[in-house]
């Protein structure tokens, strides 16, 4: 499928909530356990742009940028831990179209098999497993384009964080396999990298 990428050129393209409250200069604090869990929107993810470009962002938040050790990942501290399928963390982390919470657990297995995930790779080093929970088709009047909005769970290890198991969603809209040619209308979007933390 291809994938397009989401954090710019989607933000004029879906409604998103405002980043500041009516009356209020403090930025809207966003639901991150239920965007994790998957139980956010597209929009609600398509908002968090704003804090991953502007560190300044980050920050009214209650987000501490970390630096950064996976070039695929943009880490962060948070001022509160959340709570996420069981476990707490105070340690969030975006991957191209994944907010993930990075947990302090050294297998990623148990929790896989907790959350009844499929295996997409599992060897002794790299252990990674998914599935999809929600798919729906979304048709553009505008531009003549059909897309389908997808949101899948995940459970992964990355070399880079040893001890450490990686939860969360990814929220994206993909062009169905059979469309081999993009309406004239509809601007180029880039094409999110397919590479993945490691």
């Amino acid at each position: 499928m291809l994938r397009i990428l989401l954090i710019a050129p989607l933000l004029a393209l879906v409604p998103v909530p405002s980043l500041h409250a009516q009356g209020n200069t403090s930025p809207a604090k966003p639901d991150l356990p239920a965007l994790i869990e998957c139980r956010g929107q597209l929009p609600e993810f398509v908002a968090l742009a704003p804090a991953l470009q502007d560190p300044l962002q980050a920050v009214a938040l209650g987000w501490q940028p970390l630096p950064q050790a996976n070039m695929f990942m943009t880490e962060f501290r948070l001022a509160a831990p959340i709570r996420v399928f069981g476990h707490d963390t105070d340690h969030i982390a975006f991957a191209g179209e994944s907010v993930m919470a990075v947990l302090d657990l050294p297998d990623p297995r148990p929790l896989a098999r907790q959350l009844e995930l499929e295996t997409a790779i599992d060897t002794p080093d790299k252990a990674m497993f998914g599935k999809e929970v929600h798919s729906e088709e979304t048709h553009d009047a505008e531009s003549g384009l059909t897309l389908i909005e997808s949101i899948v769970l995940n459970v992964s290890n990355v070399s880079s964080h040893p001890g450490k198991t990686l939860v969360g969603c990814s929220y994206s809209l993909d062009m169905p396999e059979d469309e081999d040619e993009t309406p004239e209308s509809l601007p180029e979007l880039p094409v999110t990298p397919s590479a993945a933390p490691d």
